[in-house]
């Protein structure tokens, strides 16, 4: 069921409101950016996501084909959301699963995850070891 879900970075710099459905999959990943950075995100439309507060103290990083862009906060380093511009859906926002405020550990626990293995630019399909993401 879609919901709006308010999150932020660790220090509260960076907040935004995100239309989620945690009842749908998320995702973790191997390639390079998500493993070094555990990022776990849920996927929200672009007209979906709104960026609150700190935009200013946002840090954006691309790498590699530039399609995706990473933001990091530049006060604590949390990356709370990337946006992804050339997607299977169109412009999309991940947001950081662990970014969301009020999402209690139990519900966290029944968040479906999809494992993809980027690592080997085969994103249709899990990587062989995956345990660890």
């Amino acid at each position: 069921m879609m919901k709006t879900y308010h999150g932020s970075c660790h220090c509260g710099a960076v907040t935004f409101d995100a239309e989620l459905d945690l009842t749908q999959s998320t995702y973790r990943c191997n390639c390079s950016i998500c493993r070094r950075t555990r990022f776990w995100p849920a996927i929200a439309k672009a007209d979906g996501f709104r960026l609150l507060t700190g935009e200013t103290d946002l840090t954006k990083y691309v790498f590699n084909t530039r399609k995706n862009h990473h933001y990091f906060c530049k006060h604590c380093g949390v990356r709370a959301f990337g946006i992804g511009n050339e997607t299977p859906i169109g412009k999309m926002v991940g947001v950081n699963v662990m970014c969301l405020e009020g999402v209690s550990e139990e519900e966290l626990s029944r968040v479906p995850i999809t494992y993809v293995d980027g690592l080997h630019d085969n994103w249709q399909n899990a990587p062989v070891f995956y345990s660890h993401l």
